[in-house]
């Protein structure tokens, strides 16, 4: 923020999401429900739900989220706009509320391609206040090649399984052919540990999640429970009463599994489940370019339809939370409507690479594979 500030930014304010960023409907904000401008009795998705909707809706052609397993690129999905997770350690994440550190991820969210690299080259600069800021300068503000001759966009078998929506399989297939009209291979190619990606990541960021949270105890930051006689109490009662449903779940099961009994079942097998799948992409990346993918197996879901069970969110998921795994970038653009629904599509690059994605995006806009905001319903 400081440094949009600087860049001479005009803030309008601060949007909504999912409390400390664990949800993925945004129906978990102490604030109330995000409505999805396309359709209002559908969510906007989460955690960064107010962003996405706030940009779909016009009210602001540029918004910052976090994303931590798919919080900025499923919500753009649903909303119809384009969201950039950046390589890990791109953007500083001094002065971001921590859910999972090795996981979060600050970023970008607008509606055209050109404003997303503006908003992310201001923000990619490095920082010597957080210790993960990597010292590369962003991609450079300009006009890429329209035309797209020889790259290798590879199309990973695991991302097109039965759970996946078969209009959305339709629509991510269409932009494939675009692309390859225009001079690109489309590589086809497998990721076998990504089966274990969702499970993988559970395990993993509510782990984390369990420790940035004991910070949160009265005595320092946040709410303090009052009328309690003894410190004991008065945190056990901050704890209770300060944290929703969702939030005390993911701390519960994360405590769990960083306990003697289930550590070395759990949280150890993760972390080596995690490296295989940060080598399976890196192998990957030596057969293509960059990966097209769906960002979600399906369109935005009606409002209370998920919401008793947070484990049914996972196929939002699905796509998206191996790029935060390994580190490497995401970008979210939509490709098209089911009956009335944005549909999104994904690319990811090697760690470093947002220039490409960027350039790929481009030439999608450009070539109207990206549906008008001019259609959503009700503005």
């Amino acid at each position: 923020i400081t440094k949009l500030k600087k860049a001479g930014a005009v803030l309008i304010g601060k949007t909504n999401l999912d409390e400390f960023a664990m949800g993925s409907s945004t129906e978990d904000s102490g604030y109330g429900l995000t409505l999805n401008p396309w359709d209002r009795q559908r969510v906007a998705g989460g955690s960064s739900g107010g962003s996405a909707a706030a940009v779909a809706a016009g009210m602001a052609p540029l918004a910052l989220g976090s994303d931590t397993g798919g919080s900025i690129r499923q919500p753009s999905a649903f909303c119809g706009i384009l969201g950039l997770k950046p390589t890990y350690g791109r953007v500083s994440r001094l002065g971001l509320v921590p859910y999972a550190p090795s996981l979060d991820q600050i970023g970008s969210m607008a509606g055209r391609v050109r404003d997303l690299i503006i908003l992310d080259h201001y923000i990619s600069t490095y920082d010597p206040l957080d210790s993960t800021s990597l010292p590369e300068p962003p991609p450079e503000i300009g006009d890429f090649p329209r035309k797209l001759p020889g790259l290798r966009i590879g199309l990973p078998k695991e991302y097109f399984e039965e759970d996946l929506k078969p209009q959305i399989k339709e629509r991510v297939h269409t932009v494939a052919q675009v692309l390859e009209k225009e001079g690109c291979v489309l590589v086809e190619l497998s990721l076998p540990s990504l089966q274990y990606a969702v499970a993988t990541y559970y395990i993993l960021a509510w782990a984390e999640a369990s420790s940035s949270m004991a910070r949160y105890d009265g005595v320092r930051y946040g709410y303090r429970a009052t009328g309690e006689q003894d410190v004991l109490n008065m945190m056990m009662e901050t704890r209770k009463q300060g944290f929703g449903a969702e939030v005390k779940r993911r701390i519960l099961m994360g405590t769990c599994f960083l306990t003697e009994g289930y550590y070395e079942d759990y949280y150890r097998k993760a972390q080596k489940i995690r490296a295989l799948i940060k080598k399976d992409f890196e192998m990957a990346f030596t057969k293509c370019d960059l990966l097209l993918t769906p960002t979600t197996t399906v369109t935005a879901f009606k409002i209370g339809e998920n919401f008793t069970d947070s484990l049914i969110l996972t196929p939002t998921e699905r796509c998206t939370v191996a790029a935060n795994l390994t580190g490497i970038p995401g970008l979210s653009f939509p490709c098209g409507l089911i009956e009335g629904l944005p549909v999104g599509a994904q690319l990811m690059a090697p760690a470093g690479q947002e220039g490409i994605l960027f350039q790929v995006a481009s030439f999608c806009e450009s070539v109207g594979v990206m549906p008008e905001k001019e259609a959503i319903n009700g503005l």
